[in-house]
Formats: structure tokens, sequence, C-alpha cells
């Protein structure tokens, strides 16, 4: 079990065994968004696989959607009691990013367990394969000072723009409102609930790191000027990547 203290925040990185994709239709992300929610609760896990059987291929995109909406924030449940919080996410083709304040010494731990192993189950189940989905144990860094914690946020939101712009993270971006643009209609990111465009808002505790930015309007304006004026090379050094 690591050492992860309660309070702390923790950037957490998990990547595709060889650097194999790992999300490879919206329902692969959606089925992890759901377990993003799903996971983080100390109660014990329903058998919840009856939603995501495959018998929804024939379901359209937007239906399937609003269908795993409505299961990630039903009317009526049972109270969730937090292992962690999770502040921010990002998913890519082959790996995932993830902001995490733990609520419990061992609910890191607990929570990657749930998360990574339910995950490789319902994607091996789906596309009939077996073996490990995640190269070894995912990657996780403490957020020790005060420039790491002022930046991470960013970078994990700007990870997107590696498919879209990759010359960002060389400081090359000729139209910075299309990047904006990019990263706001980018689903598999907490960034959109961030500027107040609601996409999964339940999945995340922002109301921490707002305060601190001083709010959704400050927030996508720092975020912005971030990305015209950081030195990734600088930064390469707090990251995980």
């Amino acid at each position: 079990m690591r050492n992860h203290i309660t309070g702390n925040i923790y950037h957490i990185l998990s990547r595709g065994v060889d650097k194999r994709k790992i999300f490879l239709d919206d329902r692969d992300h959606l089925r992890f968004i759901h377990d993003l929610f799903e996971f983080n609760d100390t109660n014990p896990i329903s058998n919840i696989n009856y939603f995501f059987q495959q018998n929804h291929k024939s379901t359209t995109k937007q239906q399937y959607t609003a269908i795993a909406r409505r299961y990630i924030e039903p009317s009526e449940r049972k109270a969730r009691k937090l292992l962690i919080e999770l502040l921010a996410f990002t998913l890519m083709p082959n790996h995932y990013h993830l902001l995490i304040k733990p609520r419990f010494d061992n609910g890191i731990s607990k929570f990657m367990k749930r998360l990574n192993m339910g995950y490789a189950r319902y994607f091996n189940e789906k596309y009939e394969r077996s073996g490990a989905l995640f190269e070894g144990r995912y990657k996780s860094i403490a957020i020790n000072t005060e420039p790491h914690f002022l930046h991470i946020p960013y970078y994990i939101h700007l990870n997107p723009l590696d498919l879209y712009m990759p010359e960002w993270r060389e400081r090359k971006i000729k139209n910075h409102s299309l990047a904006m643009k990019f990263l706001k209609q980018y689903r598999w990111s907490s960034f959109s609930d961030y500027i107040n465009i609601k996409n999964f808002p339940s999945v995340t505790q922002r109301d921490f790191l707002l305060n601190f930015y001083g709010g959704t309007e400050e927030y996508k304006k720092y975020i912005s000027t971030w990305m015209q004026d950081i030195n990734i090379e600088d930064f390469k050094k707090l990251t995980l990547e």
C-alpha cells in the first residue's frame, strides 16, 4: 500500500500496457467516467455491470450519454461517503490523469484498485481479450510545492491539446481562441465543468480549487494565460510523463 497522506493532493497517471489505447469509443469513456463516480464510495459496490451491457450497442451516442448521466446522477440513491476528492481529471486515448485528495489514509489505494480493476474487467469482456490492460501500478506524485500546486490543474486540463495542437507544449500555438474552443468541447475532461459548462459535474469536487483561483471566470482566464506563457520544459520535472 502506498503512503498517501489524508488531505494531501496527488497527481495520478495510469497508462495502457505497451502504450495501447484504453478508450476505443465513446461508451468506453462514459463507462470510465461512470466508474470514477461509482467507485468513489466507502460503501460496498453493488453489481453495476448490468447497466453497461453490450446490448446498448444499438443505442445512439446521445441516448447513451443521457442514460449514463441518469445513472451517475440519480435522484434517489444511498448517499455516498467519498474515499477521495476527485479535483480534476482528463482522459486521453492511452492514459488518464487524475488530481486527487484522499479523505482516508488508504483512500487512494482502495479507489485506484477498484477503478483500474473494474474498468479492465469491463474492457476485456467487451473486446474479448485477456491479460493486463494497464502498465503496472499507477504512477503517483505528491503536490508539495506552491508552483506545483499552481500549475498542475492547468497541465492536466491542457493535455487534450496533444490531440489537436501538440505544439502547445512548445508555446507555438498560433490561434489561442481555437485551442480554448477545443478544450471547451472536449468531453472527457473536467475542464468544462470548471468553467461552468455542465458536463459531468457530480463526478468531481471542484470547490477547493475554484475557491483558490477565484471562481470559474478567473480559472478560465488563468488557464488561457498559462497556455500562452508556460515553459513546459521547466515544468516537466513536476509531471509524471
